[in-house]
């Protein structure tokens, strides 16, 4: 599967530094090439010798090395590599990630590189869940980076929640599908994304509190399992992530037609807040006060079903269409009826109370209804119930 890749390993300071030991020397049975690059904290965990030994390569350390900057070192050892490798990636590397600063060997290569870059968070849970870390992620992410784990489990300062590095086996894993090699090689995922913007006149429009986080996350955690993904969105504040095929839209007519216009496909993840209804008397020019105290007259009609178009559309369907329930009560059942009614084959529903704060939260809290009845997911960064969902999905492909 890695046979003859080159990864650029960054081993950052952290007790989880062992694991990048196992991790070189598991690469290496798949017929990777790695090069580490041993940060100044990452010696206090695991020592060069060792690190040299098992990639059976020269470890770079320091930025100011006369030898390897005459050639210059930096940029040629971030451009060589097919894929650059951050494990561990504590909260001090993520954040001088997510800022672009470049203070030693490790930020240089990862500002420098040209390549795709996949990281695997360690930290206490504590410094993971804190607002800094997670902006921090959600900037890399925005800015392609991959994500592979945490995972959640005790941790060696005696507390449990999610911080632990992603285990061996997970991380060459999506060192494989970030190398083209993942389970959704050579399918192609439609993904509906962000709220829809319906005018009533050239600078109102009828909208909801949507930021499209969901539907991008998905959008990028297919792609890392190496779909090629279309991705449609309306206009979300939450960025498209890079190496999709963005196909940006405002109102749910355009949003049907370009679903329409990018099948056929393995698989449609209807992930869009659709406005379920348009203003049909929408105004040419700007609607103003005549002084009577009567608010304007808005018709509305019915915007088109997408989800239900497409999972009742017979000779061509997808495989497996998927949609999502935005409810404010009595969640499995109202998803559970939707699925039934649009004939779709998966819904994935949560609560979006105001209260929850997930509508627009970093987090999220789903249930996924199948025709084998509700599966509760626990409460999750967006990111990981994307890269949840991304596995779900390439297992009934598969």
């Amino acid at each position: 599967m890695l046979a003859d890749k080159r990864i650029l390993l960054i081993i950052g300071g952290g007790i989880a530094a062992y694991k990048a030991l196992d991790l070189i020397r598991r690469l290496r049975e798949h017929g990777a090439r790695v090069t580490p690059v041993l940060t100044r904290a990452g010696e206090e965990f695991v020592t060069p010798l060792s690190v040299s030994a098992l990639a059976a390569q020269k470890v770079y350390r320091d930025l100011f090395d006369l030898t390897d900057e005459a050639e210059m070192g930096h940029i040629e050892l971030s451009r060589a590599a097919d894929l650059v490798v951050v494990a561990p990636a504590t909260a001090d590397l993520m954040g001088k990630m997510a800022s672009g600063l470049a203070g030693d060997l490790a930020t240089t290569l990862l500002l420098a590189t040209d390549k795709r870059v996949l990281i695997a968070p360690s930290m206490n849970v504590r410094m993971w869940e804190h607002p800094a870390t997670q902006r921090n992620l959600a900037q890399l992410q925005a800015d392609g980076v991959m994500v592979v784990g945490p995972g959640v489990g005790p941790m060696a300062c005696g507390e449990f929640g999610p911080g632990r590095m992603a285990e061996v086996p997970e991380i060459v894993a999506a060192i494989g599908a970030a190398l083209g090699d993942g389970p959704l090689k050579g399918r192609h995922v439609l993904v509906t994304s962000g709220p829809t913007h319906e005018p009533i006149d050239p600078v109102r429009y009828i909208a909801n509190r949507s930021s499209g986080a969901q539907g991008a996350a998905l959008a990028g955690a297919l792609r890392d399992l190496g779909a090629r993904v279309s991705f449609v969105t309306g206009p979300a504040s939450v960025p498209a992530p890079m190496g999709v095929d963005v196909i940006a839209v405002e109102t749910a007519q355009q949003m049907a037609d370009a679903v329409a216009a990018a099948l056929p496909a393995d698989a449609a993840v209807f992930a869009a807040a659709v406005a379920d209804w348009r203003v049909a008397n929408a105004a040419g020019q700007k609607m103003k006060k005549d002084g009577t105290g009567r608010p304007p007259m808005l018709e509305f009609a019915e915007n088109p079903d997408i989800l239900a178009r497409v999972a009742q559309m017979g000779e061509g369907r997808p495989r497996l269409v998927v949609g999502f329930a935005a409810e404010t009560e009595t969640v499995v059942d109202h998803a559970t009826a939707k699925r039934a009614r649009k004939g779709c084959d998966w819904i994935v529903a949560n609560d979006v109370s105001p209260e929850t704060g997930i509508m627009g939260g970093a987090e999220n809290a789903v249930m996924l209804i199948t025709d084998q009845g509700a599966e509760s997911w626990p409460r999750l960064p967006k990111a990981e119930v994307a890269r949840r969902l991304a596995l779900r999905i390439a297992d009934a492909l598969a």
